[in-house]
């Protein structure tokens, strides 16, 4: 037989996940529907339309998500046969337990529920640009906190305005396929259900948590707020990202009907670091040393990018990490209905 250590279990079902996760189902069902009616009050308030244009905010990434998770429950699958003996009776076990009509039923509402959520945010930020924004008064706050200075200005002086800003990009550009990662990541290979929900809803708070924040303190960005400070950096796929939002905003607020109108701008809070800590929580959470150092890792370049790149003022950087930290706990209270920390 395979081995039977912490680190390599052997075939595990978890067969009455199910039941106990029923509340927690509910809870989640729940949430769809009252963040779902706000989104759609806010929709009749602005006089806008649900979008989601060429299916990128919710159709193309459940999709995604879905093909994701197919792809690693097969590496999942195979793992555990090989350490479980690589015999048919095993390879049989193995795909009775993990593929259970029930434990695949589970597997979808959580990927529904949470891209129902992402939807909701998305259009609800687009819908941000009809309120009044303040950066002037974060932008002076920057400086408050740097003595005058600009953070990202002593960013670009630190580590130069050309080398850097290539790899900073690309870290910053691959924000996405890191959340998929983790989200889906969970569902496929974790042993209990219940702790792969908690990820699902800590994904799903930080998005709803993150889209009040936007609407407590509306706001654009330095890199749209003072674009001089940030008119030396080099074409990267970042600069690409800026324009188009810029074009975005001027289409929404010159046209609100047109099909195409949607926009991807707000400052506070930083989701790109929420999202980011909210997944190093996770992993710590699930006791993942490696995972949670490889995570805490790829958080240090995207906080720097977000400064770096005039994306986000440095409040935003503490929102984001509160707000992640905020979404975990009510994930685990959720799940466990407890504050407690399960074994």
């Amino acid at each position: 037989m395979g081995a039977t250590s912490v680190e390599s279990p052997p075939p595990i079902t978890d067969a009455g996940s199910g039941p106990r996760l029923a509340p927690a189902l509910a809870l989640m069902v729940g949430t769809v529907v009252v963040f779902g009616l706000i989104a759609v009050a806010r929709s009749h308030q602005v006089d806008v339309p649900f979008r989601d244009p060429h299916g990128k905010m919710f159709a193309r990434k459940l999709l995604g998500a879905v093909w994701i998770f197919v792809v690693l429950s097969i590496a999942d699958v195979a793992i555990r046969w090989w350490r479980a003996g690589r015999g048919a009776a095993a390879m049989r076990a193995v795909v009775r337990t993990r593929w259970a009509p029930s434990r695949l039923a589970l597997v979808g509402a959580g990927l529904l529920a949470y891209h129902l959520v992402y939807i909701c945010y998305r259009n609800l930020k687009s819908w941000l640009v009809f309120r009044p924004i303040h950066d002037d008064r974060m932008l002076q706050l920057d400086r408050d906190l740097f003595f005058g200075h600009s953070p990202a200005t002593v960013l670009h002086h630190l580590l130069g305005t050309d080398h850097a800003a290539h790899p900073l990009s690309f870290f910053y550009a691959i924000f996405t396929y890191v959340c998929t990662a983790a989200l889906v990541g969970c569902l496929a290979f974790l042993d209990d259900i219940r702790k792969a929900y908690v990820m699902v809803i800590a994904g799903m708070w930080t998005w709803i948590l993150g889209t009040a924040s936007y609407y407590l303190i509306p706001t654009m960005g330095p890199v749209f707020s003072v674009p001089q400070e940030f008119a030396m950096l080099p074409h990267t796929a970042v600069t690409d990202m800026v324009a188009g939002n810029i074009a975005d905003r001027a289409q929404m607020l010159a046209d609100p009907q047109a099909p195409g109108s949607f926009v991807g701008v707000a400052a506070f809070a930083s989701l790109h670091v929420g999202f980011t800590t909210t997944v190093v929580l996770m992993m710590a959470y699930l006791r993942k040393r490696l995972l949670t150092w490889l995570a805490g890792l790829y958080l240090v370049p995207v906080v720097i990018a977000t400064v770096y790149f005039g994306w986000h003022f440095l409040p935003d950087l503490a929102g984001g990490a509160l707000l992640a930290a905020m979404s975990v706990l009510i994930a685990h209270v959720c799940v466990y209905r407890s504050l407690r920390r399960p074994a």
